[in-house]
């Protein structure tokens, strides 16, 4: 049982590293496992059930999502988390957390810069379905990454999304909310893994791999989360501009 784990996670480690450019040929990717053939047949098979990847034509393809799940299973099966992630991109991560988004209706803005005061700020992932505002930070690796850690992250993302809160009148054209009347601001922190917590000060704390059942929950859990709520008045003739 564990020589079958431990193929497996090599495979799972091989399929990460050779498709980070893309597709790959299954004759190379053979060729450059570190086990024998017969093993990565069979545990291509077994990866090509679970859906990890699509083959056509004797080329591997994987997606965004799937290699998120690679990396997950391989981490489970005793990977290193440093080692592993070091395939995965902070921009796959980011678009399963978008795609997650607009499959529930949310239109998204990827890697929002702004400027509150005399300090410029980022969000990674804005997700607007009026008069919601979910204000994602991905926290897609780290090593240590338990409570102390997760509560850091949240208090920090809460600061970030007040801030655009207050700065919200400078930027209604260039997020796109001429015609709201009032917005509600959502802070949510984005992990790779689960975490021992699910809500630090009603700020949900959320895998990617769970995100998109919880977009779709979102409505019927307001009452238990932090919302920002900011009433919109046109600035009054100010032209929103990119700071």
């Amino acid at each position: 049982m564990i020589r079958i784990m431990t193929a497996e996670r090599d495979v799972l480690i091989s399929l990460l590293k050779l498709t980070q450019a893309g597709p790959v040929s299954r004759a190379l990717f053979t060729k450059s496992s570190r086990v024998t053939v017969e093993v990565v047949e069979r545990v291509l098979a077994k990866f090509e059930q679970l859906s990890l990847f699509h083959e056509y034509g004797g080329v591997i393809e994987v997606s965004p999502r799937q290699r998120v799940k690679m990396t997950t299973r391989a981490l489970e099966l005793g990977a290193d988390l440093e080692h592993v992630c070091r395939f995965l991109s902070w921009a796959e991560f980011e678009m399963i957390a978008a795609q997650a988004l607009e499959a529930n209706g949310y239109r998204v803005i990827n890697n929002f810069r702004f400027k509150h005061g005399e300090k410029r700020r980022e969000i990674d992932v804005l997700g607007l379905n009026e008069p919601l505002i979910i204000c994602a930070d991905c926290k897609h690796w780290r090593r240590g990454w338990g409570s102390a850690a997760a509560f850091k992250a949240v208090e920090a993302q809460v600061e970030r999304t007040r801030a655009l809160a207050d700065a919200l009148p400078r930027y209604l054209r260039k997020i796109g909310l001429e015609g709201w009347r009032v917005a509600a601001f959502l802070p949510l922190v984005i992990s790779l893994l689960p975490g021992q917590h699910r809500l630090y000060n009603k700020v949900p704390i959320v895998p990617v791999l769970r995100l998109q059942d919880f977009i779709s929950e979102v409505p019927l859990e307001l009452d238990l989360l932090l919302q920002i709520d900011k009433k919109i008045e046109p600035p009054s003739g100010e032209i929103d501009k990119f700071l």
